[in-house]
């Protein structure tokens, strides 16, 4: 189930943003990258996994179990870093107006390339002798072998270099920049109530973004959590500390973190269309166009009508 509708919703984003791929804000275009990133994860792992749950064991060989290994890491790492990315990008657009006006689009797919570059190397790490893919305790995937850890100073220092730049130093990254958001959008309400009606709507837009993203982030967090407690606990505790049956639960979290963002899409989308001034009916214009009208008017001059994406 979570493969399917994790395949289907963020197949269904794709689709619909490639239709209107040259209107994409940046920030908008890393959110189909994180698409990019759930989708890789359904289509690459979900099969391999399926078909081990009701083989009641790993079916695809060694070769195979570094395989999922790495594509699991691989796109798991990019979802991370770019999810870590929109967050910069909101905090600079919200709280530092002045550098976050030049952030264009050819910045974005410079980012996006320093993402996929990041990702790439933390995951080909293991393959250099540094760390290893393993089968997971109950035989039926395979991850990173956070088990090295017990093993030899070298094992440690893999597991907790992988920790730090590929969790905890990206969380603490999320959590500042939407820490710093709320703070400054507390501070500034009152100021945008004030301006004209194309500056109000465009901040609109800014914050439906912003709420995008900090929904995605906690998503993706609360799901991944779990798992890196319970990798941790693994690679550091006693061996064979942690039941079987209970590292089962936090893997299939983690892996149905891919589901949920089509979700959160679609959710702000419709609470967005149904605030704005004609609710439902500002919605159904919304499936023929993605362009609003808005006449604005200052000090009794009709200004040029303004379209908004």
């Amino acid at each position: 189930i979570t493969g399917i509708l994790s395949t289907l919703g963020n197949g269904y984003v794709i689709f619909m943003s490639s239709k209107r791929k040259k209107k994409l804000r940046p920030a908008e275009i890393m959110t189909v990258n994180l698409a990019v990133c759930d989708l890789g994860i359904s289509v690459v792992g979900k099969p391999f996994s399926i078909i081990s749950f009701f083989s009641h064991r790993w079916m695809f060989g060694w070769i195979g179990c570094r395989w999922y290994g790495w594509a699991g890491f691989f796109f798991g790492c990019g979802s991370l870093i770019t999810m870590t990315a929109v967050s910069l990008d909101r905090y600079l657009k919200i709280c530092h107006l002045s550098y976050g006006t030049w952030l264009k689009r050819h910045h974005a797919f410079i980012c996006l390339a320093i993402i996929w570059a990041y990702a790439t190397f933390w995951a080909t790490v293991p393959f250099a002798g540094v760390g290893s893919y393993a089968p997971e305790p109950f035989g039926t995937s395979c991850t990173l072998d956070w088990w090295l850890a017990q093993a030899s100073v070298a094992g440690q220092v893999f597991v907790l270099s992988i920790l730090f730049f590929c969790l905890l130093f990206p969380t603490a990254v999320i959590v500042f920049s939407y820490v710093k958001i709320i703070l400054k959008v507390k501070s500034s309400t009152k100021e945008v109530s004030h301006y004209d009606t194309r500056i109000q709507n465009s901040h609109i837009l800014e914050m439906k973004l912003t709420k995008v993203a900090m929904l995605i982030c906690a998503g993706f967090l609360i799901a991944w959590i779990p798992y890196a407690v319970v990798s941790v606990w693994s690679a550091f505790g006693r061996p064979d500390s942690v039941p079987i049956q209970f590292s089962v639960i936090p893997t299939l979290l983690a892996k149905s973190a891919a589901m949920y963002n089509p979700i959160i899409y679609q959710v702000i989308d419709c609470k967005f269309a149904c605030c704005r001034p004609g609710g439902l009916k500002a919605k159904s214009s919304l499936k023929k166009s993605r362009t609003y009208t808005i006449s604005a008017h200052r000090d009794s001059t009709a200004m040029n009508e303004t379209q908004l994406e």
